[in-house]
């Protein structure tokens, strides 16, 4: 896989994981269970370590915060996370969303 395409699925992965959690009651999930959902519903199947690096990407520009559970990850989405759902604002390293949101 070329470093472009690597890339590119890095940031949809990072976009899908923020419509995921924008999706949820609390606006939070495990990492378990956003890898489940990258792998079942959209064909991105990567470790759970994997997803953990795209939490922490997401972590870094202030669009999640991460609780520490044992061996998963708690990520809740931000004020920031859900602004670039809404596409109020544009953060680096996340795929835009479309106009459907």
């Amino acid at each position: 896989m070329s470093a472009r395409m690597a890339e590119n699925i890095e940031q949809e992965a990072r976009l899908i994981i923020l419509r995921t959690l924008s999706e949820q009651v609390d606006f939070r999930l495990n990492s378990s269970l956003l890898r489940d959902d990258l792998a079942a519903r959209w064909a991105i199947n990567r470790s759970r370590e994997w997803v953990h690096v795209q939490l922490g990407a997401l972590a870094e520009i202030g669009a999640v915060a991460i609780i520490d559970s044992g061996s998963v990850r708690i990520a809740e989405i931000t004020k920031r996370g859900l602004q670039h759902i809404n596409r109020e604002i544009v953060l680096d390293g996340v795929k835009r969303p479309g106009p459907e949101g």
